[in-house]
């Protein structure tokens, strides 16, 4: 299949390294030739600097990798062109009226589509989803995430200033930069059905977006859960802990694994992924489950659909700060 690529900075490679390691070789870039990153790995595949001109080739899926506030200017002439999509998260900067035209045209046209979550690939975060589902540790009563890394550090090539997680027009900021946990905490435990947040920006990091968030959400099932973000911790972490009535899970994301304790039976398991596994394991999983989706093999993990959800999260959670109370998202 032809597959476009819209978006060369450091994701937007990674899906072109994993697509190649995957056998796909028919791949078209669509640049606007911004990248802070060397040429040479580019060099290779042809280029189109218009979104027009890229799509005027027929590919037969795009994905959208540029920056945020960017994607729409991208994902909808390529659904009205009739490619699957894949959407890096979050899908756009806002809710707008384009965004519920993206959703509406990708139901007519029979779009296959997919949201770049990748944590739903996580082969532990997996075992603890069926966990979830299978009520073996009883229902979830309550959670925390945590994750905080500092932004100067993410693409140390850069000045952080210049990146869009920085940036307010590009559609930056930690709500919704590390908005990873706004997906996966509805996939374990279900629907948000309120939320209470404080979002600001306290550190000396030179921004004009949101630095640090504390969430507090409800869920339909009756699961209370905390989650908070920052661009300035150091050195960085990223965790799990969930309460259950039978049971206490921790997952750890630099670990990569879990320890799950059984209260029936007074007895901590530990859950890791598979010898060798790395960070990388997630985007290609990832983007193999894609390569399967167009083929029609299996169905989307994380659809359009799903990926606007995390957005109107992310939205009442701004909301929620602006106004000082719970909002219903």
């Amino acid at each position: 299949m032809k597959i476009l690529i819209a978006g060369l900075g450091s994701i937007g490679r990674r899906h072109l390294r994993n697509l190649v390691a995957l056998g796909q070789q028919d791949i078209l870039l669509y640049r606007t030739n911004n990248s802070t990153l060397p040429e040479d790995e580019l060099s290779s595949f042809p280029v189109e600097t218009d979104i027009d001109a890229a799509l005027a080739h027929r590919p037969d899926a795009v994905v959208v990798s540029n920056p945020t506030a960017l994607h729409l200017a991208v994902a909808l002439p390529a659904v009205k062109a009739g490619c699957h999509l894949f959407l890096e998260k979050p899908v756009a900067a806002q809710l707008d009226s384009q965004v519920k035209q993206l959703l509406q045209l990708a139901h007519q046209s029979d779009i296959k589509s997919l949201v770049g979550f990748q944590f739903r690939f996580h082969p532990v975060l997996q075992q603890i989803h069926a966990l979830m589902t299978s009520g073996e540790v009883g229902r979830p009563y309550s959670f925390r995430v945590h994750w905080g890394e500092y932004l100067p550090g993410w693409h140390p090539w850069e000045d952080y200033r210049n990146s869009y997680a920085a940036r307010k027009d590009l559609g930056g900021g930690v709500v919704h930069t590390l908005c990873h946990p706004l997906d996966y905490a509805r996939w374990l435990f279900g629907e948000v059905v309120s939320l209470k947040a404080t979002v600001d920006h306290l550190s000396a990091l030179e921004l004009d977006v949101d630095d640090m968030a504390e969430i507090t959400l409800k869920f339909q099932g009756g699961c209370i859960g905390s989650i908070h973000l920052d661009y300035y911790q150091r050195p960085p972490a990223h965790w799990m802990e969930i309460n259950c009535e039978k049971g206490h899970i921790r997952w750890d994301n630099d670990a990569g694994s879990a320890k799950i304790y059984y209260s029936d039976h007074d007895r901590w398991d530990v859950v890791n992924p598979r010898q060798n596994f790395e960070r990388n394991d997630l985007f290609l999983e990832e983007m193999r489950h894609f390569i399967r989706l167009i083929e029609g093999k299996e169905t989307s993990r994380c659809t359009l659909q799903d990926g606007i959800r995390a957005l109107e999260i992310a939205q009442a959670i701004h909301a929620s700060s602006d106004l000082g109370s719970e909002v219903l998202p």
